[in-house]
């Protein structure tokens, strides 16, 4: 492992050829989180996302997700069988996977890699007990080193999410920095506009401009600060009535030629859907509607950018 990680050390930064082109021509490719859609099975999740407009599925792929690590093997070619049939490519996926050697990465990747799936989200780090942010850091960066060279055999793209909080990668600039020493080709950044706000304040446009040339793909969603019983929380809201300046952000996308898989997310109240609940408190109907209607405003946005 030391000398697989070593080599990728010692590797130079380069980009893959991704479509560097985006405009009210060429719209954003968006898919739906199937977390959101885990009340359906295969056939009922692709048919609603094709329905609703979606342009694809980007698959849950991990433990309590749509397709289950130890189950990956025969159940993802299933679920990417329905997805052919109403017209989309498999294309993006959710994952656990966090390291080169753990249980189920072989099987996860490689079985995605045969089916077509080009990208997938990884699992979150922790900070190490009893060792500094820096020593953290270090030490991802060969963990991340050697998964970059596993994505590079199978020819598929990883990408670490910029998440809020307190795990590793809540701030874009540990994410650059982890990233310094990895083959960025296989493995780069999925950036979520939401969690860099949240994170980023008012800066989050640098931390936009620092991470562009790693961006692999894209998660869109809402949220506003609230105070509830003398304390202030983070609510998720829909598309357009929170705090993420989605005009703004779209005009910086345009700008920087960044134009990548994008995943939809919706983590308001939607009767359980939100959590990937089997069985939902809702309609389904209400359910689609307003994923349409989040939609809908997403692509407007990107027009009027």
């Amino acid at each position: 492992k030391s000398a697989i990680a070593g080599a990728a050390l010692s590797m130079p930064l380069f980009a893959k050829g991704y479509d560097t082109s985006p405009s009210a021509e060429n719209p954003l490719d968006i898919h739906v989180f199937s977390k959101h859609l885990q009340f359906l099975d295969y056939k009922g999740t692709a048919e609603a996302a094709a329905e609703i407009g979606f342009d694809g599925v980007e698959l849950s792929v991990r433990p309590k997700g749509h397709v289950l690590p130890e189950n990956v093997k025969d159940d993802l070619p299933l679920a990417v069988a329905e997805l052919k049939k109403v017209g989309f490519k498999p294309k993006m996926m959710t994952t656990g996977v966090t390291l080169a050697d753990e249980k189920y990465t072989y099987d996860i990747l490689g079985t995605a890699a045969k089916l077509g799936i080009q990208y997938y989200r990884m699992g979150y780090h922790g900070y190490l007990e009893n060792k500094t942010i820096p020593e953290s850091v270090t030490k991802l960066r060969k963990d991340m080193a050697e998964l970059s060279l596993i994505n590079e055999k199978l020819n598929i793209t990883g990408a670490y999410q910029n998440h809020a909080g307190l795990k590793v990668g809540a701030s874009i600039w540990e994410i650059w920095e982890i990233l310094q020493s990895v083959k960025n080709e296989y493995l780069g950044c999925q950036y979520d506009i939401r969690h860099a706000s949240v994170e980023g304040g008012q800066s989050w446009p640098n931390g936009l401009e620092l991470i562009k040339p790693f961006i692999r793909s894209l998660v869109l969603k809402d949220y506003r600060w609230e105070k509830s019983a003398g304390r202030w929380k983070l609510l998720n809201t829909p598309i357009g009535e929170g705090m993420v300046d989605f005009s703004a952000y779209f005009k910086l996308l345009k700008k920087h030629n960044i134009n990548v898989p994008i995943s939809m997310h919706y983590e308001y109240d939607m009767g359980g859907a939100e959590h990937g609940k089997a069985k939902i408190e809702i309609p389904q109907k209400e359910v689609f509607r307003l994923m349409k209607k989040d939609l809908d405003l997403v692509r407007e946005y990107w027009r009027n950018a």
